[in-house]
Formats: C-alpha cells, sequence, structure tokens
C-alpha cells in the first residue's frame, strides 16, 4: 500500500513549535513513501524561513516534493522579486520549481503556478497543461496520479473565488482527459475534497480536488485546526478508490488525530 503525506502552508516564520514537533512525529511513524508540500513553505521567503523548513524536511527523513507558493518569492525586497524571485527557494530545493516523483504505485507532478509579478494571484499556462497531461498519458495503470498545484482549482466558499487558479478549466479538462486522479492544492488555509466533474464541466474522466489546510502555521483561519491529509493507496488489493483521511492537530494532547476520511472512487475513461 502506498501512503502519501500532503502538507500545505506551513509558512515558517509564523510556525507554532509544538505542532512542527506533533507533525515531524506523525511522519515519522507514518512511514509514508511521499511527503508533498503544496506551496508557502515560508511567509516572507528568508533565508532563515527557508533553512527552518529544510531542518524541518530532513528531521522525518521521507522523500518529499516540494512546490513554492506565492509567499515563496520576496514581497518588500522589489529588485528581488523582478530579477531572482524564487533565489533562496532554488537556493534551499534546488532548481527544479516543477518536480516529479514516480513509483511503481505513484506519480506526481508539480507545477509551479506562482507569477512574481502578481505575488498572490497564481496561473497555469497552456504549455504546462500541456506538459503535465502528456506526463499523465504515460503513467501505468496501477498509479496514483496526482498534480500538485499551489492555488486551488476549485473552492467551496464565494470569499475564496478570488484565489482560484487562473487558466483551471483548461487544466481540468486536459487533465481529466490524459487520467489525473487528484488535484492537490492549499493557498487557502481550508481543508476539503471535493470531485471536479459535474454537469457544468462533463469531464472525460474522473478527477477531485483535494485542499490542504495550514498544517503549522498560527494564521489559522476561522478557528479551524492545523491539519494535513494523508492519502491511501493500494493497487494490489483495489486500485479504483483512494482514500483521503484528514489529521488534525489536537489542541489540548498536543498531536494530530485521525479524522474525516474521504473515499475517492478512480474512475478512468481515457484513450492512450
Amino acid at each position: 500500500m502506498s501512503v502519501i503525506v500532503q502538507i500545505s502552508d506551513p509558512h515558517f516564520g509564523t510556525e507554532r513549535p509544538d505542532v512542527v514537533e506533533a507533525l515531524r512525529d506523525a511522519i515519522v511513524a507514518m512511514q509514508p513513501e511521499l511527503v508533498i508540500l503544496s506551496g508557502d513553505v515560508t511567509q516572507r521567503a528568508r533565508r532563515s524561513q527557508f533553512e527552518a523548513a529544510r531542518c524541518f524536511i530532513d528531521a522525518y527523513a521521507r522523500p518529499t516534493l516540494v512546490i513554492p507558493g506565492n509567499h515563496d518569492v520576496p514581497l518588500l525586497n522589489l529588485f528581488a522579486r523582478a530579477f531572482s524571485p524564487f533565489a533562496e527557494y532554488r537556493r534551499v530545493f534546488g532548481d527544479d520549481l516543477e518536480p516529479e516523483f514516480a513509483s511503481a504505485d505513484v506519480l506526481a507532478i508539480g507545477v509551479n503556478t506562482v507569477r512574481p509579478a502578481r505575488h498572490k494571484n497564481g496561473e497555469v499556462s497552456d504549455a504546462q497543461i500541456e506538459r503535465v497531461a502528456r506526463r499523465l498519458r504515460d503513467a501505468d495503470d496501477a498509479q496514483l496520479r496526482i498534480v500538485v498545484t499551489h492555488q486551488p482549482v476549485h473552492v467551496i466558499r464565494d470569499k475564496d473565488i478570488e484565489n482560484l487558479l487562473i487558466n483551471r478549466e483548461a487544466a481540468i479538462a486536459a487533465w481529466a482527459a490524459s487520467g489525473a486522479d487528484l488535484v492537490l492544492g492549499g493557498h487557502i488555509h481550508l481543508p476539503y475534497v471535493r470531485p471536479l466533474n459535474n454537469e457544468t464541466r462533463r469531464l472525460a474522466s474522473e478527477l477531485w480536488s483535494v485542499q490542504a489546510g495550514t498544517a503549522l502555521s498560527t494564521r489559522i483561519r476561522e478557528g479551524i485546526s492545523n491539519s494535513f491529509h494523508v492519502l491511501h493507496h493500494d493497487p494490489a488489493q483495489d486500485r479504483s478508490v483512494c482514500v483521503v483521511e484528514q489529521w488534525d492537530y489536537d489542541e489540548a494532547a498536543k498531536r494530530f488525530v485521525a479524522g474525516a476520511r474521504t473515499s475517492v472512487p478512480l474512475e478512468r475513461y481515457t484513450s492512450r
């Protein structure tokens, strides 16, 4: 069975020390095949904040796919933002802003949706959409197929509409047609799992949005606790389902506890 942990929006620089320790302990205990960090690694893209994130990842010692979020480029240093927006990110995580992880059971594809000129709003280009679609079409049937963006492709509150990823509908249609199962995101600090196929879209194949809350930050919104997701997929037993489990921080116990579980049907109708 593949176990994949999704964390998002830790915003190092605003992290809660007790929650950092609890999340590290949880990941060490789970020993996931992969950890996915879907952006906003830091609060203000400072060197010390990136180094704190690197120390955290090194402490649990599991393969980790990281993509940048809008907070991972400088806000106030306009020169750096214009000419070397990802300099500190690259120093810690390397030059690949769109990393990929592949194993017998998992294909995870990172997409850099940050546009420094906009700072907050993210976008996926037609070229990025096609690159991801080509890779999805080459995936093995047994692989759980995950696309990772920072900004959401789907929201459940009207006030989050302004945070939606620009050019998302083209991406959703193309990635569904190419066999993607899940689009993981963050940005709005609200955890949920929702289907993207509906009467309006009529996608070629089923596709689900998995949105993570903030894993570590004090920037909790509307009383929603720090949280992360655990994805369970066992193609040897049943390749037609993935279970997404939400883990929430228990303030009294000072640890993460398992919460809501969503069974996601993996129904693909693609032609190669």
